[in-house]
């Protein structure tokens, strides 16, 4: 796997990008860091400069992002990042000190699993994110889930569509929410605001499954927060003021 590092401080992060991204991802929260802090951001298997797993199943990506824990780390997840940390956490808890969950949906809603009906779901994505025309009127829809002046389809841009086609696919056959309950370490549930309702209730899920938990909800921020919401989820890793 690919993995950038920023700072050299001895409190590690380690970010997991959603499933159109890489470890750009989080660049709007990477300036300035706190200068006891390090924050490792990779490309997810098959993702950015990363080649593809061994195997395209989560078992095979979830022992790849463990090879890469040298020493106790925060987890970053971003979206469906989130859910790779959790079956990353589970498989090496003692190497985890803190979990951050962005935004991240406890089950998949109805859109998305049109994505992978057996008839229809791959023709479904490509005209959706795989088409320029499919992007824009996806971001224009979607404009009451973000901020003005961000896209939620940008990612797609860049993407390899084969590759983010079978993580979704993997994605969707993860199982509930409810295998991950076991979980003891610190975890926060930090959420926009205006982002979708199934993510909204999804905070609420999370939130059920492990006492020591707490959510965050982001003022005025979309689906987007890291974009939209910098400072205040700056704040939340880092534990302080960053402007």
């Amino acid at each position: 796997m690919h993995v950038e590092r920023y700072g050299s401080g001895p409190r590690v992060y380690f970010g997991l990008h959603g499933w159109n991204g890489d470890h750009r991802t989080f660049l709007p929260l990477l300036d300035r860091l706190p200068p006891e802090t390090s924050f490792l951001s990779a490309d997810l298997p098959g993702c950015g400069q990363s080649g593809p797993p061994s195997r395209w199943d989560l078992h095979s990506i979830a022992d790849e992002i463990v090879r890469e824990l040298k020493e106790p780390v925060t987890l970053v997840g971003n979206c469906s990042g989130a859910i790779l940390a959790l079956v990353v956490a589970r498989r090496c808890a003692s190497r985890i000190n803190r979990i951050v969950m962005i935004d991240a949906f406890a089950s998949w809603p109805w859109y998305f699993r049109i994505f992978l009906s057996p008839r229809i779901g791959r023709y479904a994505y490509f005209t959706t994110f795989a088409n320029p025309v499919g992007r824009w009127l996806t971001n224009a829809s979607l404009r009451s889930k973000r901020r003005a002046g961000t896209d939620l389809t940008g990612g797609f841009r860049r993407a390899d569509h084969q590759t983010t086609y079978r993580y979704l696919q993997m994605l969707g056959e993860i199982g509930p929410a409810e295998q991950f309950s076991g979980l003891a370490m610190p975890i926060d549930i930090v959420y926009g605001e205006r982002s979708f309702s199934a993510i909204r209730k999804s905070a609420r899920q999370w939130a059920g499954l492990w006492p020591q938990s707490r959510t965050l909800e982001l003022k005025g921020a979309g689906h987007l927060p890291i974009v939209e919401a910098a400072p205040q989820v700056k704040q939340i890793l880092f534990g302080e003021t960053c402007v």
